[in-house]
């Protein structure tokens, strides 16, 4: 009975909201980084990546159904969760800490059921679907745009295309009903879970989403008797194994879901430093030793024409119109450079170079920034 009455009152398990909330924050950083991985394959391989590309949000939910499946059956815990040490409660009606404690394992009444992984399944793949999907579709109907920045010829535009059909015209209707009320459901939806965040950080409630609270299910700290009962700890006959028996066991694909949880920081360490290695101010662009030569220097200006105007090439830094110092240096195709006002005026008027009396349009004028 010592031992029991040693035990605080506080409990150790419970993770704080900051746990949380860097998990959540890990899933959603998830589906751009793969976004951004296809995308850039996709330029090389664009025949078998196109089109995946252009589903990502089909391809992201049946990738992460995969792997969110194969972590809630093995370690009772979504990916991201099992990156930060949590797993999943079926939460019991009465609390039983100490005996778990002093069992060494984790009560049978706690483990997830098929029931609770399937309702798990859903609010970790299904509704973030659907809240990407009615994202797309929201900036695709404009996202919130003044329908006057379009201009007047998109509003004679949309004039000419009404929809004639009583279908045509309740579906336009639809879309600009769920146009108007996304950003209302969209902010009522995230205060809604910033007053659960508040709620569990003020110890108010014991799951830190409603969801959570619907399907029974909360979040703990992994204990190491866990890891035991998920059989996460290596064991005598595993260290026991040869070189090629760990290799053939590697290549199972359960062994590959579950080495996800390694790879991502690899993964991660390597993206930062190949950003590094190929940034300017890396010191790897010092030791490379470039094989063009030197630095090709920009061509000469073409040469005066003998009706131009008289340019003093003694004196560097001087308007060929106005014969005084450049002020707003502007650059013809040319080559020449004169003040921005003699260059557009000259231009304007005439349509030539004034040096060269070769024809230039205004739009070719280039400032140059110094």
């Amino acid at each position: 009975m010592d031992f029991y009455a040693d035990i605080g009152a506080s409990d150790t398990q419970r993770p704080s909201l900051f746990e949380l909330l860097a998990q959540e924050q890990l899933r959603d950083l998830l589906q751009p980084a793969v976004k951004y991985v296809l995308a850039f394959f996709a330029q090389r391989h664009p025949r078998y990546l196109l089109r995946i590309v252009n589903r990502h949000e089909e391809f992201y939910a049946l990738l992460m159904l995969v792997i969110e499946r194969h972590y809630l059956r093995t370690t009772g815990a979504s990916f991201s969760e099992n990156f930060y040490g949590l797993k999943r409660r079926r939460r019991p009606f009465f609390e039983t800490e100490r005996a778990t404690i002093a069992t060494g394992a984790p009560g049978e009444h706690e483990k997830l059921t098929p029931r609770d992984r399937l309702l798990s399944l859903l609010f970790l793949v299904g509704v973030p679907y659907l809240r990407a999907k009615a994202e797309d579709l929201y900036e695709q109907l404009g996202g919130g745009l003044d329908p006057e920045l379009a201009g007047a010829e998109a509003s004679q535009r949309r004039q000419l295309t009404v929809p004639q059909t009583t279908r045509a015209r309740v579906l336009v209707a639809a879309k600009q009903t769920f146009k108007v009320a996304y950003p209302y459901a969209n902010s009522t939806y995230q205060l809604w879970l910033f007053a659960w965040n508040i709620a569990y950080l003020f110890n108010k409630t014991s799951h830190y989403r409603p969801w959570l609270a619907l399907i029974g299910v909360d979040l703990r700290r992994m204990t190491a008797q866990d890891m035991r009962a998920f059989d996460l700890l290596p064991t005598a006959s595993t260290q026991a194994q040869t070189v090629l028996q760990r290799i053939l066991a590697l290549l199972r694909p359960s062994t590959l879901l579950s080495s996800l949880k390694q790879l991502l920081p690899l993964s991660l360490l390597a993206l930062k430093f190949l950003e590094w290695w190929y940034s300017p101010a890396s010191p790897a662009r010092f030791l490379q030793r470039t094989t063009q030569g030197p630095p090709i220097p920009p061509p000469a200006p073409l040469l005066p024409h003998p009706k131009g105007v008289g340019v003093d090439l003694e004196h560097h830094g001087q308007c060929p119109v106005c014969k005084q110092e450049i002020v707003n240096a502007t650059s013809l195709p040319t080559g020449w450079v004169c003040c921005y006002v003699c260059a557009f005026q000259w231009v304007r008027e005439k349509g030539t170079c004034p040096v060269t009396k070769l024809e230039v349009r205004v739009d070719e004028l280039r400032k140059i920034l110094v």
